[in-house]
């Protein structure tokens, strides 16, 4: 799946009544909530229990639909959003990631 086709279906499923201002809060909260519950996950583990990874995979979608959900609020594209991360990337390791070149980096 491409990110604008998920882009687009995922935000058939924002709240439309809410006004942008809220859309925004909503997002901020959705991302920080489901962070949260990944972070459950791995609390458990530390308590004994297995990763459930079906469960892992389900909030990791839920950070990607509240990542979309902001994307929209703003009328940014997730693509291009994922293609300027990956530019970024690309110029702080060109030849993948080497441990000198993240301690000793210049974000300019």
């Amino acid at each position: 799946m491409r990110f604008d086709e998920y882009q687009a279906m995922a935000a058939r499923t924002i709240n439309p009544d809410l006004p942008k201002a809220e859309q925004l809060n909503h997002a901020l909260f959705e991302i920080a909530s489901e962070v949260g519950e990944i972070h459950a996950i791995y609390q458990k583990r530390l308590q004994g229990h297995r990763i459930d990874e079906e469960h892992l995979v389900e909030e990791i979608g839920d950070v990607l639909w509240g990542l979309s959900e902001l994307c929209t609020v703003y009328g940014f594209d997730l693509g291009e959003v994922a293609m300027k991360n990956i530019d970024k990337l690309r110029k702080r390791y060109p030849n993948g990631f080497d441990r000198e070149r993240s301690i000793h980096r210049d974000d300019g």
